[in-house]
């Protein structure tokens, strides 16, 4: 089954760039956690409710990732997210920040749903695998 990509926009800001006026590497993570987290609220998810009424949280495991082209400031860019692969207790997302049809960073993130309590891997909670119809 093909799955559907998501797409989450985000403005290049002054802050998010270094000395050399490109995007400092960190903040390219930070906009992919942004794309996650507004993935899963595509499906209804919320972070906080999963870890409050599930005792749950999705927390990263791996992360490649593959600098191609700078981006800089006030670029529009856009980030896709596609899960690629899932079982009872993980998947893996992947992520490619576009500057219109060009893509200038590829990642690959493999997120963990761990008990809250516990921080040990738990099965991802039955409505959260209903709703992002991945398993």
């Amino acid at each position: 089954m093909e799955r559907i990509v998501f797409t989450w926009n985000v403005r290049v800001y002054f802050e998010d760039t270094d000395s050399g006026g490109v995007v400092y590497h960190a903040n390219y993570l930070k906009f992919m956690e942004r794309a996650r987290t507004e993935w899963l609220r595509s499906f209804g998810l919320d972070q906080i409710k999963l870890k409050q009424e599930e005792n749950v949280m999705f927390v990263v495991r791996k992360l490649d990732i593959q600098y191609k082209i700078p981006a800089r400031f006030n670029d529009l860019l856009k980030i896709q997210t596609n899960c690629i692969k899932a079982n009872d207790y993980s998947f893996t997302l992947k992520q490619n920040i576009m500057r219109e049809d060009q893509i200038i960073t590829e990642g690959k993130v493999e997120i963990v749903c761990i008990g809250a309590d516990i921080f040990k891997p738990v099965r991802i909670p039955k409505i959260a695998k209903k709703l992002m119809e991945i398993l």
